[in-house]
């Protein structure tokens, strides 16, 4: 055996330790605080991506677009902002993700931060359909480097039988900013204070505050897995090392011996090796059911005061509704801490999406306030359940070595099917009503269900180098 041989199966040993370390901690407050300022850096991200319903009203009575087009590509329509977001979303998943794998997740983390802060508050002073589009473009590059990064990183951080609980934590925890956006669209939207329009106030808001999350970055740890993988193992083993001492101090006694190492492959990771012949299958599966559930996430998200307005409720009712029906965001996924490392995932995602599937076709029937209302807030619940979970599931079928780069890429598919999702919800709004739109989103639902329940691996309870064995 050569000497390079040799090292790289010193330094696999290693990496192998160390996830072995890592997968033995117990749930303490070392870890849940990683957790949550991680999410801090996701708070923003979430504001920015849902506030696109929110400020939808603000943007026609500014007249810069109209809730449909004249033409299906029109960009004077709702559907251009909401597209101009998700076309940046794309580059940056398929384009930029691979750098969290080249460079780590914590420098990534924090950099990502700080572009989509600084496009955002240019897009606050724009007045005119192309460049507010352009801003949109530009700010969703850099959210979509930072959802891939979070994913990773948490996925990384957290033991394996924590890591359902962990994503549904981080995600009540982002979700909590969604009440406060519509709350802030339901005050500032109808207003111009100090003459300005209120819808520029709510986006103001987000990319001031994202500018805090700097301060987070001195307080998070490398993953010790990605540098493990990197082969920077003494780094690995000093971030390890502390992360051990800090959650023995938490539970005041040493922590229980490592299980049994899972040797990884040490490998530098490529996007050929998506498609590989261990990793086709669940890479198909996962374009599949990215490409087709956003459509039903934000076809709901971006477009529920829209359809409000179209059931002619008026603007301050359609924000009042749509506060009350936000208030649900954050709830789901703690309650599903309770559930969340017991039920299967990829059981999860189905669940949700037949759910989602249902309600929405129930919402379209709805008239009365309260109706509509207590639909509302059941199809935000399974909106936040599929959220978590898959955004849990699709970060634990690939090895750490390309992790940020597979997330990347699969979840960029998501981004491209939201593109032209709001011009056909556009489309099936005006020439088939609300009904139309429901249908559509119901059928694209079921291809999630039907693709994850066939091809999906199951992933509970596994060693995160296991699953991607």
């Amino acid at each position: 055996m050569d000497t390079a041989t040799m090292t790289g199966a010193a330094a696999s040993s290693a990496a192998a330790q160390i996830t072995a370390r890592l997968d033995r901690l117990p749930a303490t407050k070392t870890i849940w605080s990683m957790v949550l300022l991680i999410s801090l850096g996701g708070v923003f991200e979430v504001y920015d991506l849902l506030f696109t319903g929110y400020i939808a009203p603000g943007l026609f009575r500014s007249g810069i677009f109209t809730a449909t087009t004249v033409s299906f590509f029109g960009m004077t329509g709702l559907a251009s902002f909401v597209a101009s977001l998700f076309a940046g979303l794309f580059v940056g998943t398929i384009a930029f993700a691979y750098v969290a794998d080249r460079f780590g997740r914590r420098a990534i983390f924090t950099y990502s931060l700080i572009w989509y802060s600084i496009a955002t508050l240019a897009l606050a002073f724009q007045n005119t359909p192309n460049m507010v589009n352009l801003w949109r473009f530009i700010g969703g590059v850099g959210i979509g480097v930072e959802l891939v990064t979070i994913d990773a990183y948490i996925s990384e951080l957290v033991p394996k039988a924590m890591r359902g609980k962990a994503f549904a934590v981080s995600q009540g925890t982002c979700f909590f900013v969604v009440p406060l956006v519509a709350l802030l669209a339901w005050l500032l939207v109808p207003l111009e204070p100090l003459g300005l329009a209120g819808w520029r106030w709510v986006v103001l808001i987000g990319s001031v505050g994202a500018l805090c999350i700097w301060t987070v970055r001195r307080r998070l740890p490398e993953s010790p897995r990605w540098l493990a993988q990197q082969g920077r193992i003494e780094e690995a083993e000093r971030v390890m090392s502390a992360i051990e001492a800090r959650a023995s101090a938490d539970i005041g006694r040493p922590l229980p011996p490592p299980g049994t190492p899972v040797i990884g492959d040490d490998r530098v990771g490529s996007y050929r090796e998506i498609f590989s012949q261990r990793y086709r299958t669940r890479t198909i599966m996962l374009i599949v059911a990215n490409f087709f559930s956003t459509i039903g996430f934000y076809g709901f998200v971006n477009w529920v005061p829209t359809l409000l307005l179209a059931k002619g409720i008026n603007v301050t009712k359609s924000l009042e509704y749509t506060f009350i029906i936000a208030l649900a965001w954050p709830v789901f996924p703690f309650i599903s801490t309770l559930f969340a490392d017991r039920m299967e995932r990829k059981w999860q995602v189905v669940g949700s999406s037949i759910g989602i599937a249902v309600c929405g076709m129930l919402f379209a029937f709805q008239s009365a306030p309260v109706a509509i209302i207590i639909v509302g807030v059941v199809q935000t619940m399974l909106n936040t359940w599929i959220s978590f979970s898959f955004h849990n599931y699709q970060a634990e079928l690939f090895p750490t070595r390309m992790r940020a780069r597979a997330v990347g890429f699969v979840y960029s598919w998501s981004r491209f099917s939201t593109i032209f999702s709001g011009f056909f919800i556009a489309f099936f709004l005006r020439n088939f009503g609300q009904m139309g739109v429901f249908a559509f989103i119901a059928a694209a639902m079921l291809i999630v269900a039907v693709a994850v329940a066939i091809f999906g691996p199951r992933t509970n309870q596994l060693a995160l180098e296991e699953i991607s064995r």
